[in-house]
């Protein structure tokens, strides 16, 4: 691939490695004045996604529009905040949750007399639409924009609450609403962390991690013990704690529809996550549908059908529709269909993220002077980096895939996620080079599909998101390989300013073959959300990545390879 190649170019070649950086990238100024429209709107966004608990506006739920509820935790003071939402809105009803919580699926939600927001401390910001409540790994790369933004203060209450999450709700929760209760998503909770330390000063740095420190090792031992652990590898798997179908599913009512009308219809597939029953007999859970199977005859002006047989989806089914959702990806094929195996794998994107959690947990073990915890850290981080090699490595490949550790087989679905070791510095440096290899597999007009895969959901082909392109273009440059970051970049900038200037908004996603907005014949969420949250955020994160740095020079060489360090 081209921008490869370039990367590529022998240090001895300093002529022609200027005339590519000139290429490749725009003076400061320019890049600036480019994207400024965008910039402006993402600065006045901010405060349009920026929810408080004394504003009926956080109360707002499109995925589950019942009766506005507000939860506070079981002996918690009700805070002023609390005392002028009740002042502020009538409808609101204040209820204390039944219990404690120190874990994810401690409760069971289904009793609920009614679902509805968990109180929170401090502002944040949502992603925007019908994702009114702040998200888990939303969060991360909303962050970042934050701290890009220079609202350093907003950021770091918004890390704040998810330590209250830890404390009060048992996990950094998938969102702030009661039907997450059972599950969390992609534990970035270090890396937020880490982004607020180093916009810090040198005293409010130490005081900082003290802080975060016993909530990150909450975080951590919850993946790492457990329903979470993947098998005997060593592994981590998502897991979401709950039974039968998903709550916020109410307006989306086709989705488990439209499931198994693709299960019947494809019955290799299917069959494990189908099973027949009496349709005369109660649901197999008070919450889970049956579906009719019908033939139908139809004559001009009548339609005649007949009963074939009555299905119903299978509880793992649902633990793996559940899992998946913890992963943040839903839906795509990547674990089977619909990625109903997602609790059978053991995912790289999730065992790059520990990775770095105890990278993280070293480094600011050593800040807080505690020399014999960060040797654990390091040692724990080694251990996983063997596991990872050893089960999600595939070296004939180039790539890394995800491990069924019920089956012991490595997938061969090739997914976006083999970049996430570079960005967790998990990599080799021959290991970072093949992957940067395979990155043509993925490389389109506007930027990285999630997949090769167009299976109609939206973490598939031809969809690309901003989150796995900061992730990605991150990883690649950790690595030097900065010509390709700065193309992509590019691609992906340029289709979100493209967009902008059409519509006047920025989206949850896009399709990077087309670089539109445009969402067609898509199974599951059919919304390109307005807002958006991490789009904002990342936009200014490829932005800033643009601008030449004193430490970066554009077309060095990448690491070089054992073989090519031998004399």
């Amino acid at each position: 691939m081209q921008g490869t190649r370039r990367s590529r170019l022998p240090a001895w070649v300093p002529g022609l490695i200027v005339t590519l950086s000139l290429v490749a990238s725009a003076a400061p100024a320019q890049v600036g004045r480019e994207y400024g429209d965008v910039r402006a709107y993402i600065s006045r966004n901010w405060e349009v996604l920026t929810r408080t608990m004394d504003n009926c506006e956080v109360l707002k739920d499109p995925k589950v529009p019942e009766r506005s509820v507000l939860y506070l935790p079981k002996d918690l003071p009700e805070p002023a905040s609390v005392q002028q939402l009740r002042r502020q809105c009538p409808q609101v009803r204040i209820q204390r949750l039944p219990s404690d919580i120190t874990a994810p699926g401690q409760v069971d939600v289904r009793a609920f007399e009614a679902q509805g927001l968990l109180y929170l401390e401090h502002p944040y910001v949502v992603p925007g639409g019908m994702f009114n409540e702040m998200y888990g790994w939303d969060s991360y790369f909303i962050i970042r924009g934050l701290l890009r933004d220079g609202r350093r203060d907003l950021a770091q209450n918004m890390v704040r609450n998810f330590f209250f999450e830890i404390e009060h709700y048992g996990a950094v929760l998938n969102a702030n609403r009661t039907y997450y209760l059972t599950r969390s998503q992609p534990p970035f909770l270090s890396s937020m962390v880490m982004a607020v330390h180093d916009t810090l000063g040198k005293e409010e740095r130490r005081a900082w991690l003290a802080e975060a420190h016993p909530y990150l090792v909450r975080d951590y031992e919850m993946w790492t013990q457990g329903a979470h652990l993947a098998g005997d590898t060593g592994l981590s798997r998502y897991f979401d704690h709950g039974q039968g179908p998903v709550p916020e599913l109410s307006t989306h009512e086709r989705y488990y529809r439209d499931v198994v009308g693709y299960l019947v219809r494809h019955p290799e597939e299917g069959k494990p996550f189908l099973r027949e029953v009496d349709p005369k007999a109660p649901a197999p859970t008070p919450t889970s549908p049956v579906f009719t199977l019908q033939v139908c005859e139809q004559t001009v002006g009548t339609t005649s059908c007949t009963t074939q047989e009555t299905l119903a989806l299978t509880e793992d089914y649902y633990k793996g529709d559940r899992s998946m959702r913890e992963s943040g990806f839903d839906i795509s094929f990547r674990f089977g269909p619909f990625s109903a195996r997602t609790h059978h794998h053991a995912g790289v994107d999730l065992n790059s993220l520990l990775y770095k959690t105890e990278t993280d947990l070293e480094r600011i073990s050593t800040a807080l002077g505690r020399a014999d915890e960060a040797r654990t850290w390091r040692e724990r981080a080694a251990r996983r980096k063997q596991q990872v090699d050893r089960y999600l490595w595939d070296v004939q490949r180039g790539m890394y895939f995800d491990h069924d550790f019920v089956t012991g087989q490595r997938s061969t679905y090739e997914y976006a996620t083999t970049f996430y070791p570079l960005w967790a510095g998990l990599a080799s440096p021959e290991q970072a080079r093949a992957v940067v290899s395979n990155l043509f597999h993925f490389e389109q007009p506007g930027g990285l599909a999630m997949s090769r895969q167009d299976t109609s959901t939206q973490w598939d082909y031809p969809y690309g998101w901003a989150p796995l392109h900061l992730l990605t273009i991150e990883g690649l440059r950790r690595y030097g390989y900065d010509l390709d970051a700065d193309r992509l970049s590019r691609k992906f900038l340029d289709m979100v300013a493209e967009n902008f200037r059409r519509d006047g908004t920025i989206r949850e996603k896009y399709n990077v073959v087309t670089r539109s907005s445009e969402m067609k014949h898509i199974v599951g969420y059919t919304e390109n959300v307005v807002g958006f949250g991490w789009t904002n955020g990342v936009f200014l994160e490829l932005l800033h990545g643009l601008q030449p740095e004193p430490a970066r020079r554009v077309g060095r060489k990448p690491p070089p390879s054992r073989r090519e360090q031998r004399p």
